[in-house]
Protein backbone atom coordinates (compact mmCIF):
# COMPACT_ATOMS: atom_id res chain seq x y z
CA UNK A 1 0.00 0.00 0.00
CA UNK A 2 1.34 3.43 -0.93
CA UNK A 3 2.31 5.68 1.96
CA UNK A 4 -0.28 8.37 2.63
CA UNK A 5 0.81 11.88 1.68
CA UNK A 6 0.22 14.41 4.46
CA UNK A 7 -0.26 18.00 3.29
CA UNK A 8 -0.16 21.07 5.53
CA UNK A 9 -0.23 24.84 5.15
CA UNK A 10 2.95 26.92 5.25
CA UNK A 11 0.83 30.03 5.85
CA UNK A 12 -0.84 28.60 8.94
CA UNK A 13 2.48 27.48 10.34
CA UNK A 14 3.97 30.90 9.63
CA UNK A 15 1.24 32.66 11.62
CA UNK A 16 1.34 30.13 14.48
CA UNK A 17 5.14 30.26 14.72
CA UNK A 18 5.19 34.05 14.90
CA UNK A 19 2.54 33.98 17.64
CA UNK A 20 4.45 31.33 19.60
CA UNK A 21 7.83 33.04 19.34
CA UNK A 22 6.30 36.44 20.05
CA UNK A 23 5.50 35.39 23.61
CA UNK A 24 9.19 35.39 24.56
CA UNK A 25 10.78 37.46 21.79
CA UNK A 26 9.28 40.90 22.35
CA UNK A 27 11.55 42.40 19.69
CA UNK A 28 9.40 40.94 16.91
CA UNK A 29 6.91 43.25 15.20
CA UNK A 30 4.68 42.23 12.31
CA UNK A 31 3.33 44.35 9.47
CA UNK A 32 0.81 43.38 6.81
CA UNK A 33 -0.79 44.98 3.77
CA UNK A 34 -4.51 44.37 4.34
CA UNK A 35 -4.11 40.62 3.79
CA UNK A 36 -3.53 39.37 7.32
CA UNK A 37 -6.27 36.74 7.09
CA UNK A 38 -4.67 35.29 3.96
CA UNK A 39 -1.03 35.51 5.05
CA UNK A 40 -2.13 34.34 8.53
CA UNK A 41 -0.22 37.10 10.31
CA UNK A 42 -3.60 37.78 11.91
CA UNK A 43 -2.69 35.02 14.38
CA UNK A 44 0.15 37.16 15.69
CA UNK A 45 -2.03 40.27 15.58
CA UNK A 46 -4.68 38.74 17.82
CA UNK A 47 -2.07 37.82 20.41
CA UNK A 48 -0.03 41.03 20.27
CA UNK A 49 -2.12 43.89 18.86
CA UNK A 50 0.40 46.46 20.12
CA UNK A 51 3.11 44.90 17.94
CA UNK A 52 0.98 44.33 14.83
CA UNK A 53 0.48 46.98 12.15
CA UNK A 54 -1.96 46.62 9.26
CA UNK A 55 -0.66 49.16 6.77
CA UNK A 56 -3.56 48.76 4.32
CA UNK A 57 -3.12 48.64 0.57
CA UNK A 58 0.07 50.68 0.75
CA UNK A 59 2.99 48.34 0.12
CA UNK A 60 5.54 51.14 -0.28
CA UNK A 61 4.60 52.44 3.15
CA UNK A 62 4.64 48.88 4.49
CA UNK A 63 8.30 48.37 3.52
CA UNK A 64 9.43 51.87 4.47
CA UNK A 65 7.85 51.51 7.92
CA UNK A 66 9.45 48.08 8.34
CA UNK A 67 12.80 49.68 7.50
CA UNK A 68 12.25 52.34 10.14
CA UNK A 69 11.39 49.74 12.77
CA UNK A 70 14.50 47.72 11.87
CA UNK A 71 16.66 50.85 12.10
CA UNK A 72 15.21 51.36 15.59
CA UNK A 73 16.43 47.94 16.70
CA UNK A 74 13.22 45.94 16.20
CA UNK A 75 12.92 42.70 14.24
CA UNK A 76 10.15 43.34 11.67
CA UNK A 77 8.33 40.71 9.60
CA UNK A 78 6.56 42.36 6.66
CA UNK A 79 3.98 40.25 4.83
CA UNK A 80 1.67 40.42 1.83
CA UNK A 81 1.17 38.43 -1.39
CA UNK A 82 4.34 37.80 -3.39
CA UNK A 83 3.15 39.85 -6.36
CA UNK A 84 2.60 42.89 -4.12
CA UNK A 85 5.62 42.38 -1.86
CA UNK A 86 8.17 42.20 -4.65
CA UNK A 87 6.80 44.51 -7.34
CA UNK A 88 5.03 47.53 -5.89
CA UNK A 89 7.56 48.45 -3.18
CA UNK A 90 10.73 47.49 -5.05
CA UNK A 91 12.24 50.98 -4.77
CA UNK A 92 11.62 51.12 -1.02
CA UNK A 93 13.10 47.64 -0.60
CA UNK A 94 16.15 48.67 -2.61
CA UNK A 95 16.83 52.07 -1.08
CA UNK A 96 15.41 51.84 2.43
CA UNK A 97 16.08 48.17 3.28
CA UNK A 98 18.86 46.71 1.14
CA UNK A 99 21.09 49.76 0.76
CA UNK A 100 21.47 50.25 4.56
CA UNK A 101 21.38 46.43 5.00
CA UNK A 102 18.52 46.41 7.51
CA UNK A 103 17.27 43.03 8.83
CA UNK A 104 13.70 43.24 7.53
CA UNK A 105 12.11 39.84 6.91
CA UNK A 106 9.85 40.12 3.86
CA UNK A 107 7.69 36.99 4.13
CA UNK A 108 5.33 36.70 1.17
CA UNK A 109 2.63 34.14 0.39
CA UNK A 110 0.70 33.15 -2.74
CA UNK A 111 3.83 32.80 -4.89
CA UNK A 112 4.09 31.10 -8.28
CA UNK A 113 1.50 29.39 -10.45
CA UNK A 114 0.26 27.33 -7.50
CA UNK A 115 -1.85 30.40 -6.67
CA UNK A 116 -3.95 28.76 -9.37
CA UNK A 117 -7.34 30.25 -10.31
CA UNK A 118 -6.32 33.78 -9.29
CA UNK A 119 -4.50 33.92 -12.63
CA UNK A 120 -1.49 35.83 -13.97
CA UNK A 121 -2.27 39.07 -12.13
CA UNK A 122 -1.54 37.28 -8.84
CA UNK A 123 0.92 34.57 -9.93
CA UNK A 124 4.31 36.02 -8.95
CA UNK A 125 6.70 34.04 -11.14
CA UNK A 126 9.46 36.64 -11.38
CA UNK A 127 9.84 37.69 -7.73
CA UNK A 128 12.99 35.67 -7.06
CA UNK A 129 14.70 37.30 -10.04
CA UNK A 130 13.65 40.76 -8.85
CA UNK A 131 14.92 40.18 -5.31
CA UNK A 132 18.04 38.30 -6.37
CA UNK A 133 19.38 41.35 -8.18
CA UNK A 134 19.45 43.37 -4.96
CA UNK A 135 22.72 43.54 -2.98
CA UNK A 136 22.50 42.25 0.63
CA UNK A 137 19.17 40.46 0.02
CA UNK A 138 18.95 36.79 1.01
CA UNK A 139 16.25 34.61 -0.63
CA UNK A 140 14.67 31.48 0.83
CA UNK A 141 11.90 29.23 -0.53
CA UNK A 142 11.02 26.45 1.97
CA UNK A 143 9.60 23.18 0.70
CA UNK A 144 7.05 22.40 3.40
CA UNK A 145 5.55 23.63 6.66
CA UNK A 146 8.25 21.99 8.78
CA UNK A 147 11.00 23.87 6.99
CA UNK A 148 8.91 27.06 7.10
CA UNK A 149 8.59 26.76 10.88
CA UNK A 150 12.32 26.16 11.39
CA UNK A 151 13.10 29.05 9.05
CA UNK A 152 10.90 31.52 10.96
CA UNK A 153 12.48 30.39 14.23
CA UNK A 154 15.90 31.04 12.69
CA UNK A 155 14.90 34.47 11.37
CA UNK A 156 13.57 35.52 14.76
CA UNK A 157 17.21 35.73 15.89
CA UNK A 158 18.78 36.77 12.57
CA UNK A 159 19.95 40.37 12.22
CA UNK A 160 22.65 40.18 9.53
CA UNK A 161 20.69 41.22 6.42
CA UNK A 162 17.25 41.52 4.83
CA UNK A 163 15.63 38.22 3.84
CA UNK A 164 12.93 37.49 1.26
CA UNK A 165 10.90 34.37 2.15
CA UNK A 166 8.63 32.78 -0.44
CA UNK A 167 5.65 30.75 0.82
CA UNK A 168 2.97 28.94 -1.15
CA UNK A 169 -0.77 29.38 -1.02
CA UNK A 170 -1.58 25.68 -1.47
CA UNK A 171 -1.09 22.99 1.14
CA UNK A 172 2.17 21.14 0.50
CA UNK A 173 3.32 17.57 1.23
CA UNK A 174 5.32 17.21 4.44
CA UNK A 175 8.83 16.09 3.51
CA UNK A 176 10.94 16.86 6.56
CA UNK A 177 10.81 15.45 10.07
CA UNK A 178 10.73 17.38 13.37
CA UNK A 179 14.53 17.23 13.72
CA UNK A 180 15.08 19.29 10.56
CA UNK A 181 17.43 22.27 11.02
CA UNK A 182 17.55 25.33 8.80
CA UNK A 183 20.94 26.82 7.90
CA UNK A 184 21.38 29.92 5.75
CA UNK A 185 23.16 29.11 2.49
CA UNK A 186 22.95 25.33 2.90
CA UNK A 187 21.29 22.78 0.61
CA UNK A 188 20.12 19.24 1.39
CA UNK A 189 20.92 16.08 -0.54
CA UNK A 190 17.59 14.27 -0.28
CA UNK A 191 18.63 11.28 -2.37
CA UNK A 192 22.10 10.27 -3.52
CA UNK A 193 22.67 9.30 -7.14
CA UNK A 194 25.29 9.10 -9.85
CA UNK A 195 23.47 9.39 -13.19
CA UNK A 196 22.00 12.89 -13.09
CA UNK A 197 21.47 15.74 -10.61
CA UNK A 198 18.01 17.25 -10.01
CA UNK A 199 18.01 20.49 -8.03
CA UNK A 200 14.69 21.90 -6.80
CA UNK A 201 13.58 24.79 -4.64
CA UNK A 202 10.39 25.56 -2.75
CA UNK A 203 7.29 23.48 -3.37
CA UNK A 204 8.88 21.55 -6.24
CA UNK A 205 10.88 19.31 -3.88
CA UNK A 206 8.17 16.66 -3.59
CA UNK A 207 7.84 16.61 -7.39
CA UNK A 208 11.60 16.15 -7.71
CA UNK A 209 11.56 13.27 -5.22
CA UNK A 210 8.74 11.57 -7.13
CA UNK A 211 10.74 12.00 -10.35
CA UNK A 212 13.75 10.43 -8.65
CA UNK A 213 11.66 7.39 -7.75
CA UNK A 214 10.39 7.05 -11.33
CA UNK A 215 13.91 7.40 -12.71
CA UNK A 216 15.14 4.60 -10.45
CA UNK A 217 12.51 2.36 -12.04
CA UNK A 218 14.07 3.21 -15.41
CA UNK A 219 17.54 2.35 -14.18
CA UNK A 220 18.70 5.97 -13.83
CA UNK A 221 20.30 6.98 -10.55
CA UNK A 222 19.23 10.55 -9.79
CA UNK A 223 20.73 12.72 -7.07
CA UNK A 224 18.00 14.98 -5.65
CA UNK A 225 19.11 18.24 -4.03
CA UNK A 226 16.79 20.63 -2.23
CA UNK A 227 18.06 24.22 -2.56
CA UNK A 228 15.90 26.34 -0.22
CA UNK A 229 18.34 29.26 -0.23
CA UNK A 230 18.62 30.69 -3.73
CA UNK A 231 20.83 33.50 -2.50
CA UNK A 232 23.45 32.85 -1.25
CA UNK A 233 23.42 29.65 -3.32
CA UNK A 234 25.23 26.57 -2.03
CA UNK A 235 27.69 26.59 -4.95
CA UNK A 236 29.91 23.90 -3.42
CA UNK A 237 27.03 21.41 -3.36
CA UNK A 238 26.14 22.17 -7.00
CA UNK A 239 29.72 21.61 -8.20
CA UNK A 240 30.22 18.50 -6.08
CA UNK A 241 27.12 16.83 -7.51
CA UNK A 242 27.82 17.96 -11.08
CA UNK A 243 31.30 16.41 -10.91
CA UNK A 244 29.71 13.12 -9.92
CA UNK A 245 26.78 12.98 -12.35
CA UNK A 246 27.89 15.09 -15.31
CA UNK A 247 24.41 16.55 -15.98
CA UNK A 248 22.02 18.81 -14.04
CA UNK A 249 18.30 19.62 -14.13
CA UNK A 250 16.76 22.49 -12.14
CA UNK A 251 13.06 22.69 -11.35
CA UNK A 252 11.35 25.77 -9.89
CA UNK A 253 7.90 27.32 -9.65
CA UNK A 254 9.25 30.52 -11.17
CA UNK A 255 10.45 31.84 -14.50
CA UNK A 256 13.63 30.15 -15.68
CA UNK A 257 15.05 33.64 -16.16
CA UNK A 258 16.85 34.93 -13.06
CA UNK A 259 15.78 32.27 -10.57
CA UNK A 260 17.22 28.96 -9.37
CA UNK A 261 18.10 27.75 -12.87
CA UNK A 262 19.97 30.94 -13.66
CA UNK A 263 21.85 30.83 -10.34
CA UNK A 264 22.91 27.22 -10.91
CA UNK A 265 23.88 28.03 -14.50
CA UNK A 266 26.13 30.85 -13.31
CA UNK A 267 27.90 28.52 -10.87
CA UNK A 268 28.40 25.77 -13.44
CA UNK A 269 29.59 28.17 -16.12
CA UNK A 270 32.22 29.60 -13.79
CA UNK A 271 33.33 26.45 -11.99
CA UNK A 272 32.36 23.20 -13.73
CA UNK A 273 30.47 23.35 -17.04
CA UNK A 274 28.14 20.39 -17.64
CA UNK A 275 24.87 20.02 -19.60
CA UNK A 276 22.04 21.85 -17.80
CA UNK A 277 18.27 21.82 -18.34
CA UNK A 278 16.15 24.46 -16.59
CA UNK A 279 12.50 23.57 -15.93
CA UNK A 280 10.04 26.26 -14.89
CA UNK A 281 7.93 29.03 -16.42
CA UNK A 282 9.35 29.69 -19.87
CA UNK A 283 9.14 33.50 -20.26
CA UNK A 284 5.34 33.81 -20.30
CA UNK A 285 2.32 34.72 -18.20
CA UNK A 286 0.51 31.58 -17.08
CA UNK A 287 -3.23 30.88 -17.28
CA UNK A 288 -5.73 30.37 -14.50
CA UNK A 289 -6.20 26.79 -13.37
CA UNK A 290 -5.64 24.31 -10.58
CA UNK A 291 -1.99 24.02 -9.42
CA UNK A 292 -1.42 20.46 -10.66
CA UNK A 293 -2.96 21.32 -14.04
CA UNK A 294 -0.66 24.30 -14.41
CA UNK A 295 2.41 22.33 -13.37
CA UNK A 296 1.70 19.86 -16.17
CA UNK A 297 0.83 22.51 -18.75
CA UNK A 298 4.05 24.42 -18.19
CA UNK A 299 6.42 21.46 -17.99
CA UNK A 300 6.92 21.29 -14.22
CA UNK A 301 5.60 17.81 -13.36
CA UNK A 302 7.55 14.71 -12.33
CA UNK A 303 6.98 13.32 -15.84
CA UNK A 304 8.65 16.39 -17.33
CA UNK A 305 11.67 15.87 -15.08
CA UNK A 306 11.84 12.21 -16.06
CA UNK A 307 11.66 12.95 -19.79
CA UNK A 308 14.37 15.59 -19.51
CA UNK A 309 16.58 13.29 -17.44
CA UNK A 310 16.26 10.37 -19.86
CA UNK A 311 17.22 12.59 -22.80
CA UNK A 312 20.17 14.08 -20.95
CA UNK A 313 21.52 10.74 -19.75
CA UNK A 314 21.37 9.35 -23.28
CA UNK A 315 23.12 12.44 -24.65
CA UNK A 316 25.80 12.66 -21.97
CA UNK A 317 29.34 12.73 -23.38
CA UNK A 318 31.45 9.70 -22.62
CA UNK A 319 33.55 10.00 -19.49
CA UNK A 320 37.26 10.71 -19.70
CA UNK A 321 37.95 7.16 -18.50
CA UNK A 322 35.80 5.69 -21.28
CA UNK A 323 37.58 7.83 -23.84
CA UNK A 324 40.98 6.64 -22.60
CA UNK A 325 39.91 3.00 -22.86
CA UNK A 326 38.69 3.58 -26.42
CA UNK A 327 41.96 5.30 -27.31
CA UNK A 328 44.04 2.40 -25.92
CA UNK A 329 41.95 -0.18 -27.78
CA UNK A 330 42.31 1.76 -31.01
CA UNK A 331 46.10 2.04 -30.55
CA UNK A 332 46.40 -1.72 -29.93
CA UNK A 333 44.34 -2.49 -33.01
CA UNK A 334 46.51 -0.26 -35.21
CA UNK A 335 49.68 -1.80 -33.75
CA UNK A 336 48.40 -5.31 -34.43
CA UNK A 337 47.86 -4.49 -38.11
CA UNK A 338 51.48 -3.46 -38.47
Amino acid sequence: MAEKIVKTSMRNVYGDTLARIGKTNTNIVVLDGDLAKSTQTIRFGKCFPDRFFDMGVAEQDLMATAAGLAASGMNPFASTFAIFGSGRPWEQIRNSICCPNLPVKIVVTHAGVSVGPDGPSHQACEDIAIMRALPNMKIVAPADSVEAEKLIEFLAEYYESPVYVRLARMNTPVVFGPDFKFEMGKSHVMKKGSGITVISTGVMLFTALEAGRLLEEKGISAEIIHMPVIKPLDAAAVVKSARKTGAVITIEEHTIIGGLGSAVSEVLTDKYPVPLKRLGINDLFAESGEPEELFKKYGMSEDDIVRAAVRMVKAKPKTAAAKRVKKVKKAKKVKGRK
